[in-house]
């Protein structure tokens, strides 16, 4: 216990004040979990709309440690009210189907693009010494030019979402850039691990995968799987945010997300069933609509991170899967 003190007093977020939106989903309430075993005082903001991965088992460990709001990154008032008092914040929800913001374009850019200006005027007017990390994604560089994908490549989204989460990106630089409000971006790829969304596929195809070989399904592979992805684990993740706090710039900083262990859609079905020890897989044909919004290959360069912020992930693809496997299939009553 004493050492558990110990460690808290001496990391950067003991007694820090931190607000997570998006809190109850997979990312955030992995960031939530650590940050309050570190310390921090930790306030999450979801709106647990079923579509969006939210779900209050996320945090079962530390429910009765954080401030839960079940409220909506759209409701300015609501964002006024919490943003205040904090010293950072953990900037996460957000749509992150490719597919849906197709289909519901609006929707994607209420939240991906107009609540993010939203949110930092908020900041602006009533807490504008708060630090901001914001969660982007990979699908801003589009097809991509060359591989490994470093920040310089041209940012060119082929959807909806991309286009919207590139605004978002935008909107963090400028009132960095115009009124000071200290920001930092991370562009992530694949991040899997426990407390993802398995129901479907919407946050991410890794989750759709564990769904099926828990459930003696075969998973299935769009094309003939010889497309290149880079995999984080979420832990990895955590800790890259946990990171910013040797920030020392916060001046709109955008940095890549990755692993030096690319490897094909097959192998990743492959390895997973490995871990497994039963699965099938099969090939099908690219739905049309899929097809048409499909990066390809893709891999990042990291290197940028890793010099400024000291940050690699830790955790190979293997050793990612046999824990996230395990994890749900302990706790799969709470995410079907």
């Amino acid at each position: 216990m004493q050492y558990m003190q110990y460690m808290q007093q001496i990391t950067g977020f003991f007694k820090k004040k931190v607000l997570i939106s998006g809190g109850l989903g997979f990312l955030g309430s992995n960031l939530a979990i650590k940050l309050v075993e570190l310390g921090a005082k930790v306030t999450i903001i979801d709106s647990l709309i079923p579509e969006y991965g939210g779900n209050l088992w996320n945090i079962n460990p530390i429910k009765d440690k954080v401030t839960v709001n079940i409220s909506d990154v759209r409701d300015e008032h609501s964002m006024r009210h919490l943003i205040q008092g904090q010293e950072y914040f953990f900037n996460l929800a957000g749509q992150t189907s490719h597919l849906d913001s197709m289909n519901n374009p609006f929707t994607d850019l209420d939240i991906n693009a107009k609540s993010q200006l939203s949110i930092l005027e908020a900041c602006r007017k009533y807490n504008p010494d708060i630090k901001v990390v914001f969660a982007s994604t990979r699908q801003l560089y589009g097809k991509p030019r060359y591989l490994p994908v470093d920040e310089n490549h041209p940012v060119v989204p082929i959807d909806v979402n991309g286009i919207n989460k590139m605004s978002g990106e935008c909107y963090h630089i400028v009132y960095n850039q115009v009124y000071g409000i200290k920001t930092i971006i991370f562009r992530l790829t694949n991040t899997f691990g426990p407390r993802m969304r398995i129901k479907d596929a919407r946050q991410t195809f890794l989750g759709i995968w564990v769904r099926n070989l828990i459930e003696n399904k075969p998973i299935t592979i769009f094309g003939d799987g010889t497309q290149i992805r880079d995999y984080n684990y979420v832990d990895d993740v955590v800790e890259a945010f946990l990171n910013v706090e040797k920030y020392e710039s916060w001046s709109g900083d955008i940095y890549n997300l990755g692993n030096n262990d690319p490897i094909s859609l097959k192998s990743t079905a492959e390895l997973m069933i490995k871990e497994n020890n039963a699965g099938s897989f099969d090939f099908v044909d690219f739905p049309k609509e899929l097809k048409k919004i499909d990066i390809g290959d893709y891999y990042c360069d990291y290197s940028k991170i890793s010099k400024h912020l000291g940050w690699t992930p830790q955790t190979s693809n293997c050793l990612g899967f046999k824990k996230t496997l395990k994890y749900f299939k302990e706790n799969y009553e709470h995410y079907i």
